[in-house]
């Protein structure tokens, strides 16, 4: 249940309309109106994934800073992680407003942004002036007029190699024509080869080896997701962010808003988003990580995801409902959840209900 300041906050908040309100938060953070969360160091948070060590496993999904504005402040209100972008080559000013809208009976957003973004440059400069060293990762897509999108995946490599901790290749926003027909086998294995080529050459030259993660939609066929495994499996992809917005409608009381064009994201999200999750995990075995996102609201959601097969959680919707102190609640609720559980380790907890959401069909 949320608390009554939470509430006279989002009250005022939801005066405004969602991209107003976004931007007015992005302010927030800038300015520092927003306070820290301290949080206790607990070490069974904190886990080797890709290579990178997270503090604690609860990551701001991409999205929300597309421009690199805020990653130290977001980093800062418990997030043990934080992705920036979509970020494309070109600035591109997407989709004509209205492009957000709140289903508040549903705690549900759709959007048809389309990569809004100020492009690689203008986020390239931000990141390099940043000055912590937390984990910032970048998210990476296409201009909705390229003639090359694979070109642009590969660009986006280049640009932000000095800069990103790891990067996710965006090939799954339902907002940008034709952006999911890249996650047709032959067209995803092009992508992948060019991307991690690239890859490869970067850090051959600098030393460094940045992850890849490629993020895919929650509306996959059987048949779509044994082609995405099959090619993530034959590559040296790095991990799986499962899972982008749905174009699903189901179930939602909001019908009015439901008929909006765009990608739906929050609370609905969670049982689709979670079951692919495992349907994935099953798919490519336990070794390949994979990052959960979708409808997580609670410290119960976050764990569900990683006993459905995550090893890192991301979210972004839930915060429009629950405000800037989601994270830290979700990271302390982790900790009692661990301590009720009597695990060591969250790692220990991931896959103890994998049978059960593979099976799901949602």
């Amino acid at each position: 249940m949320i608390d009554p300041l939470k509430r006279i906050a989002r009250k005022g908040l939801f005066m405004f309309d969602p991209e107003t309100a976004h931007g007015m938060s992005i302010a927030a953070l800038k300015s520092g109106l927003v306070p820290a969360c301290h949080i206790a160091s607990d070490p069974r948070l904190s886990q080797t994934v890709a290579g990178l060590v997270f503090q604690n496993p609860i990551g701001m999904a991409a999205g929300y800073d597309k421009n690199a504005e805020v990653p130290e402040a977001l980093l800062k209100l418990g997030f043990g992680f934080t992705e920036i972008g979509t970020v494309t080559p070109k600035p591109q000013s997407g989709n004509p407003r209205p492009r957000i809208f709140r289903l508040v009976e549903d705690e549900a957003v759709i959007n048809r942004l389309g990569f809004n973004n100020e492009g690689h440059d203008a986020a390239f400069t931000r990141l390099a002036a940043l000055t912590g060293r937390g984990i910032v990762g970048v998210n990476i897509g296409a201009n909705k007029e390229s003639e090359d999108r694979i070109a642009d995946y590969v660009a986006g490599i280049r640009r932000f190699y000095s800069v990103a901790r790891y990067f996710t290749a965006n090939i799954s926003s339902p907002n940008t024509p034709g952006l999911r027909d890249l996650q047709a086998r032959e067209s995803l294995a092009a992508l992948l080869s060019a991307v991690l080529a690239v890859r490869d050459e970067m850090a051959a030259n600098s030393g460094r080896k940045i992850p890849v993660f490629l993020k895919i939609a929650p509306d996959l066929t059987e048949e779509g997701m044994d082609d995405i495994a099959a090619e993530a499996l034959a590559h040296p992809l790095d991990g799986l962010i499962v899972s982008n917005t749905t174009l699903s409608r189901d179930g939602l009381k909001d019908q009015r808003q439901a008929k909006e064009a765009g990608g739906l994201s929050g609370v609905p999200l969670f049982e689709k988003s979670t079951s692919v999750l495992a349907k994935m995990r099953k798919r490519v075995g336990p070794d390949l990580a994979i990052i959960g996102v979708g409808g997580v609201s609670s410290a119960e959601t976050a764990l569900e995801k990683i006993r459905a097969g995550a090893d890192l959680v991301q979210l972004y919707s839930c915060m429009v409902y629950e405000g800037p102190g989601l994270p830290g609640d979700i990271v302390r609720g982790l900790s009692g959840l661990l301590d009720r559980e009597k695990a060591g380790s969250i790692r220990a907890l991931r896959d103890t209900r994998l049978d059960y959401w593979a099976a799901r069909n949602v």
